[in-house]
């Protein structure tokens, strides 16, 4: 029979400080996120089916390119983090390791890519 209170057992494992860090962070992105994706569906919407010639002078100009730039940057770090708080919630030891720098490495790497595509349509 264990004598030790709850707060015994939790004194020593503290926290990790990062939860209202990461908690503002998700809160932040989540509120850009709502407001480009409107931006975003009006601005690649009516490009849907056009001609390739058409959807490349339409995204050589620059509001379309900074609102598609914008959202997949943001929406990346959103999902970055998303992602790293349910490996961290749900998985221990060496999988929640590697899971977190796997989904991190396919954050950035898809942010990188949708970028440089972006960036050879624009320029």
């Amino acid at each position: 029979m264990s004598y030790m209170t709850d707060l015994k057992r939790a004194v020593g494992n503290g926290s990790a400080r990062e939860g209202t860090a990461r908690h503002w962070a998700m809160t932040k992105s989540s509120v850009a996120l709502l407001i480009l994706t409107p931006f975003f569906l009006f601005t690649f919407g009516p490009m849907l089916g056009q001609p390739h010639d058409a959807v490349m002078a339409y995204f050589a100009r620059p509001f379309p390119a900074i609102i598609s730039g914008l959202m997949i940057v943001v929406g990346f770090m959103h999902f970055k983090t998303g992602v790293q708080a349910v490996w961290e919630d749900y998985t221990h030891g060496t999988t929640r390791e590697i899971g977190i720098v796997l989904t991190t490495c396919l954050s950035y790497g898809a942010a990188a890519v949708g970028l440089f595509a972006l960036a050879k349509i624009a320029l």
